[in-house]
């Protein structure tokens, strides 16, 4: 059974900062125009609008529209936004390390929501 960790939200901000810095330069780059904000639990009406159920065991959620959707017509009404879960992280994993590294794995995953990577792309950077 995982230990559960409690962080400050500085710290847990700090680790957020320390699993971007080692995402690889081609998801990095698509950061730059996408908000990160650190959440302390899904809430009830986001697992509603996912389908998911109450306790479901969620890192991180894409919102936005993705770029293959995008119209220049028709620009996003609001900023994409990659929400990490502090809770269900630590709750997760055994250690601060481990926090790092799923972080990162959430991270990636979200991107590939925004950018349209597939299953293959993913594959190519090890995240597969």
């Amino acid at each position: 059974m995982p230990a559960h960790n409690h962080f400050s939200s500085r710290t847990f901000d700090a680790l957020v900062e320390r699993a971007i810095a080692r995402l690889p330069e081609e998801i990095r780059g698509y950061l730059d125009n996408v908000l990160i904000t650190v959440q302390p639990r899904p809430g009830r009406e986001l697992l509603e609008d996912l389908k998911l159920p109450p306790d479901a065991e969620l890192f991180g959620v894409y919102i936005g529209t993705p770029l293959p959707e995008r119209s220049m017509a028709e620009p996003p009404l609001y900023p994409d936004t990659i929400h990490i879960f502090q809770e269900p992280l630590e709750a997760f994993c055994r250690s601060r390390e481990e926090i790092i590294d799923e972080i990162e794995i959430t991270l990636v995953h979200e991107v590939a929501h925004f950018v349209g990577f597939s299953d293959a792309d993913l594959d190519d950077l090890g995240y597969g």
